[in-house]
């Protein structure tokens, strides 16, 4: 015989609810899945109960349950499903709607360029280094195909830059550390930009050159190198990404963290952007 799944009054112990507006019930209810969640009380696909069993569990109005079923489906917690046999169960894991909530509120917070960057700079050291370390044959030859595609597109800017972001996420990847992948698929939204306006086709084939470099010494599992040569490529990132933004800001607004100098030397001199 199958067992039939628990609704939520099952699982949990009852909250003391303070009376307030309604707002703030379904908060405290909002609060409780929450708690449960990270107690290891509630796992995906457990079910929660219907509108009517939450109103009757929490002693609220159905209008407040029915806020607090919709707060928790907006953050990704619960599924709701309607009719016969619906209601509301603990969601599958969706890291793609965390990242782009991430990148909202990061956004919308309005951290700076420069902070982004570093963020990025210590996510993608780590990440490289793990793909030494754990990248399988599947993540080396999507890697190939990237840089292959890239070198195919030098002269068109726009597939270029993308091609960029998608290395550097395949990286991430590589890692097979989910962790790192959510952030920088959240960095990418606010800092990497859909076409790069340094880009030339001599940049393009510098930026081509350093991803083969760091897939050889991944495919060798030299996870020092990889860290070491990810940092140098980011920092050069950083670089020209700070010094965009402090060009595009007004005079005076201007922050202290965009003082570094591109430099783009169109020709087989050195290069200080990627």
């Amino acid at each position: 015989m199958v067992a039939q799944p628990q609704p939520l009054a099952s699982k949990l112990p009852g909250r003391i609810f303070f009376p307030g507006r309604s707002a703030s019930l379904s908060s405290q209810i909002i609060a409780d899945v929450r708690d449960a969640l990270f107690a290891k009380k509630l796992k995906p696909g457990d079910v929660l109960g219907t509108e009517n069993e939450f109103a009757e569990r929490y002693g609220v109005s159905r209008i407040v349950a029915r806020d607090a079923l919709r707060t928790l489906e907006a953050l990704g917690v619960a599924e709701i499903r309607m009719g016969k046999g619906g209601g509301a169960r603990v969601a599958r894991g969706n890291p793609k709607l965390f990242a782009e909530a991430l990148a909202v509120q990061l956004d919308l917070t309005g951290v700076s360029v420069a902070e982004i960057m570093d963020a990025q700079r210590a996510i993608e050291c780590l990440a490289a280094e793990l793909a030494a370390e754990n990248a399988t044959e599947a993540d080396i030859a999507k890697l190939r195909m990237l840089i292959a595609d890239a070198e195919a597109n030098l002269h068109d800017v726009e597939r270029t830059t993308q091609l960029g972001a998608e290395f550097h996420l395949a990286v991430a990847e590589a890692s097979h550390n989910r962790v790192l992948v959510v952030q920088l698929v959240s960095l990418q939204h606010v800092s990497w930009p859909r076409r790069n306006p340094t880009m030339t086709p001599n940049v393009a084939r510098r930026i081509a050159d350093v991803h083969k470099e760091l897939l050889a010494l991944i495919e060798i599992r030299d996870a020092a190198g990889a860290r070491k040569l990810m940092d140098d490529h980011v920092k050069m990132i950083r670089t020209r990404r700070v010094t965009e933004d402090a060009r595009r800001a007004p005079l005076g607004s201007r922050s202290r963290g965009s003082r570094g100098k591109l430099r783009i030397d169109d020709g087989d001199g050195p290069i200080d952007c990627c």
